[in-house]
């Protein structure tokens, strides 16, 4: 990927290009200023300390009694070119060496995102995690980072990544930061080993905090001053001279943008990728973590791709598969680790292109439906189908696809011995997803009888006995969806229709109702960038304008080129796609509010 930023900002190019260039090119100066404050962080072969342990190799610096026996021939022989060997420093020494402690080095940064440090004191925050990332990076430490006020077991960040720092951005707390909170982190993290690099970040009251004692601090005020538009970050290493930095901020504007939402961007929507008739795009779905788009083409073939990070990012080759003449896709899916699964149907059986992990390694794997009422291709109109895939702690990999009629199918696992059976695991069930790392599905009210569940119930699949969460909403069409934060633990951000126009979304904290105007179609749920509250992403009645619903005023998100014949959004990250009736298939950035990715059937004469 090419970048337009200044030489002297090459250095952390990684980073800043998660932020649209004028953007980075304002955190440029500031991130270049405290990397300077801060030094580099020395490769733990380089530090010295601990127990001496020998030599280790030689060395021009040193004391007398390190210099090695040839060098004082020079004393017998040629005193002055002892001394002047000594004056130019090519004298050799012998290098000693210290037992370091085991295990792998890290940064670790704690932030204070109470009231102290809420406002502009936040913008030199992200420089800082900017600097200590790539100063980790340098080295090959391990960067570990989050908010003191933050639960370590859900706000604990590794690496910098534009969900992670939206995860950050929305964590601001009305609770000044104090003891407990830092002892939870030195708890969670083990901070009590030495050495460690370990930053807290905030005001001057964080040394004053019982447990900060041999940490580094990086303090950051704004001066009270009438018209003053900059910050005083004073740096205090834990072993070398503090120092201080004072940051010019960028226009107030500019500061808004990287306060609210750093990664939104005015860049022109792309010209589109052409595509051939044949390889035009008819269907398309996110896979089972949301990480990926399936691609499903008009001569039968299925792409696998990266959704890109930022309308900057170079696109990767996407994965495909292309079905052999005569088997018709029935389903696809995409695993972190295997790759593409393909289900085609071939006569009355079903082949799987991809192999299936088991307990002895990937097979390869046919099924066969146990009677024809049985079958998930029976609804032509809704193939292809989704794939979702989970292997279990002893290494088989299970796999579901729902199909038209709502029914679950689950596949055997493959055998030596032919073909594995494919049958209903579940009836009326309106969505599934991996969230959290495991399977789930939200099956609809059953309604009606004696003992029947008349509210929507949240399934974990492939356990047992099988789990399942009561979710109070009596329609049961749903959507699982992003949020960076404050999710339901089970089952991540999940809406969920209750009455014909109020739908239920399900949160950590509980439940949040958000009525929908009449004749518009929900397409998916989704919190956007902090301050926004999460809400549902749903089609106009024009069908091309995305309009977004929650407890907040009414937005409009984008408009499409044409008709939508189908929409969905990513449950993995805050992105969303639709496909209109011309062939455009289109990637949209709810961060950027920009389009990630274009597609477009190529022009014929």
């Amino acid at each position: 990927m090419t970048t337009a930023l200044p030489p002297a900002l090459r250095p952390w190019a990684t980073q800043l290009a998660l932020f649209p260039e004028d953007l980075a090119r304002h955190l440029g100066p500031h991130v270049a200023r405290l990397s300077a404050a801060l030094g580099t962080l020395r490769p733990r072969g380089e530090a010295e300390g601990g127990e001496p342990q020998g030599y280790d190799g030689l060395s021009r610096r040193g004391t007398f009694e390190r210099l090695l026996v040839s060098e004082w021939l020079w004393a017998l022989e040629a005193p002055e070119e002892l001394v002047r060997r000594a004056a130019f420093g090519e004298l050799s020494f012998l290098k000693p060496a210290f037992r370091q402690p085991q295990g792998a080095r890290r940064t670790v940064v704690l932030l204070d995102v109470g009231p102290d440090q809420l406002g502009l004191p936040r913008i030199a925050h992200l420089a800082l995690l900017v600097v200590l990332a790539r100063r980790a990076e340098a080295v090959g430490a391990a960067f570990t980072w989050g908010a003191l006020q933050s639960d370590p077991a859900r706000g604990t960040h590794t690496g910098l990544s534009g969900t992670s720092l939206l995860a950050w951005l929305e964590a601001r707390s009305s609770t000044p930061v104090s003891a407990p909170h830092l002892a939870t982190w030195r708890e969670a993290l083990d901070l009590s080993r030495a050495p460690e690099d370990v930053w807290l970040v905030g005001s001057s009251r964080l040394g004053r905090l019982e447990g900060a004692e041999g940490m580094s601090r990086v303090e950051v005020s704004e001066p009270m001053e009438p018209g003053a538009h900059r910050l005083t970050v004073d740096v205090r290493p834990s072993a070398r001279v503090p120092r201080s930095v004072v940051l010019e901020l960028p226009p107030a504007d500019d500061c808004l943008r990287l306060l609210r939402n750093p990664f939104s961007s005015n860049r022109a929507p792309s010209a589109g990728v052409p595509r051939t008739a044949d390889r035009r795009i008819v269907k398309f779905s996110f896979s089972g973590d949301g990480r990926r788009v399936l691609l499903f083409s008009a001569n039968g073939g299925v792409e696998a791709m990266a959704v890109p990070h930022s309308p900057r990012a170079t696109l990767p080759k996407p994965r495909r598969v292309q079905v052999p003449s005569g088997q018709r896709v029935v389903a696809a899916g995409w695993r972190s680790k295997g790759g593409l699964l393909v289900l085609a149907r071939h006569l009355g059986a079903y082949v799987m292109h991809g192999q299936v992990h088991t307990p002895k390694g990937f097979r390869k794997a046919r099924y066969h439906a146990t009677d024809d009422l049985s079958r998930p291709d029976t609804v032509g109109s809704a193939l292809p189908l989704n794939l979702l895939s989970w292997v279990d702690p002893q290494g088989q990999e299970h796999l579901w696809l729902k199909d038209g009629k709502d029914r679950l199918f689950s596949l055997a696992p493959p055998t030596s011995l032919g073909t594995s059976a494919l049958g209903v695991e579940e009836e009326q069930v309106s969505a599934m997803a991996e969230v959290n790392s495991r399977p789930v599905c939200v099956l609809r009210p059953q309604g009606g009888g004696t003992g029947r569940a008349i509210i929507s119930r949240l399934k974990v699949l492939g356990e047992e006995p099988a789990r399942q969460v009561p979710l109070n909403a009596r329609q049961g069409e749903a959507y699982f969806g992003y949020s960076p934060s404050g999710a339901h633990p089970d089952a991540g951000l999940l809406a969920v229709r209750d009455k014909e126009l109020d739908w239920r979304l399900f949160l950590n904290t509980g439940v949040s109702v958000v009525p929908l105007l009449d004749g518009h179609r929900v397409v998916g749920v989704v919190q956007p960038p902090a301050p926004s509250p999460p809400g549902l992403l749903a089609l106009a009645p024009d069908q091309r304008t995305f309009h977004f619903f929650s407890r907040e005023a009414l937005r409009k998100l984008v408009v499409a080129s044409g008709p939508v014949v189908q929409a969905a959004a990513s449950h993995g990250q805050p992105v969303f796609g639709w496909l209109t009736q011309a062939g455009e298939f289109v990637l949209w950035d709810l961060m950027e509010q920009a389009v990630l990715y274009r597609s477009v059937p190529e022009a014929t004469s």
